[in-house]
């Protein structure tokens, strides 16, 4: 059987750039310390309370401190749906 006819195609070059790259800035670069201060407080609040057998950090709460620790967790997650 014939072989067949080998094509060789030219190998693809980009057209020459004359813009320069212009670094975009999303100016948003509170999201991300704010987001592991909630965790961070969140953790904290939740290990105090169970550290201290519910005496802190605001001991009339009782287990709503658990309620508040998650509270500081989720507003973490909440605040990292904005970070890019």
């Amino acid at each position: 059987m014939p072989k067949s006819r080998l094509r060789k195609k030219a190998d693809y070059t980009p057209p020459p750039s004359t813009a320069t790259a212009v670094k975009i800035s999303s100016g948003r670069s509170w999201v991300a310390p704010l987001m592991l201060v909630f965790f961070l407080v969140g953790l904290v609040w939740i290990v105090t309370y169970y550290v201290t057998s519910g005496d802190w950090p605001i001991g009339s709460w009782g287990n709503w401190n658990i309620l508040a620790g998650f509270g500081f967790i989720a507003a973490g997650f909440g605040v990292s749906t904005q970070w890019k």
